[in-house]
């Protein structure tokens, strides 16, 4: 177990470059960036309550036809009406889960990261207000609710396994909370932030 305070997180993203994704992750999408990929932006909201940090997570839909079921930061596609992917991951955390704009307090973003579903997606890191109220929209999501930091960014949490498929090593990552299991791309995420975050300076 590690403690991690607001500051703490704000110096780190601050000051420390982001660190890339794990190589035999995106390896595998690597032939995907010369075909048009579809910008989006997820949002990485950390929640502060008695000097203790959470993050939001969601569950999908269990009737989506796309990764139903699977635990996401709330995001999606980038609009034309988005000023900015950043605009996008507000919108879409709004959308999905009700949270008030005004609530969210950006305090940067980790590289873009190619999906095997010819995304470009790009994770945005906010602080939200402890006072936010959370409305789903269950067209979208089945339930929201919160994994203390000091699991999700504890790396002894965090599970990969390597299975080759046509001569190349492919990883992925995972990590249970609970009766969840977060993997996949968000699970991408999270390991990529757990290297950032455990540099020194």
């Amino acid at each position: 177990m590690f403690e991690l305070s607001k500051s703490d997180l704000i110096q780190k993203f601050q000051f420390h470059q982001p660190v890339e994704y794990h190589q035999e992750s995106t390896r595998r999408v690597s032939h995907l960036a010369n075909k048009p990929l579809r910008k989006a932006s997820v949002l990485i909201g950390f929640v502060e309550r008695k000097g203790e940090l959470s993050v939001v997570l969601t569950r999908r839909a269990s009737h989506l036809k796309h990764h139903p079921g699977q635990i996401s930061f709330p995001g999606g596609k980038y609009e034309e009406s988005d000023a900015s992917l950043l605009d996008t991951a507000i919108r879409e955390a709004n959308e999905e889960i009700g949270i008030d704009p005004k609530h969210i307090h950006i305090i940067g973003q980790m590289p873009e990261l190619i999906t095997v579903s010819h995304f470009s997606v790009t994770p945005v890191i906010a602080f939200i207000d402890a006072n936010f109220s959370m409305v789903i929209d269950e067209n979208e999501v089945d339930e929201a609710f919160e994994v203390p930091v000091d699991h999700l960014l504890d790396s002894s949490k965090l599970f990969s396994h390597t299975f080759t498929i046509n001569n190349a090593n492919h990883r992925v990552f995972g990590i249970p909370y609970k009766r969840h299991f977060i993997w996949g791309m968000t699970a991408q995420i999270i390991q990529a932030m757990q290297q950032h975050i455990m540099k020194t300076n």
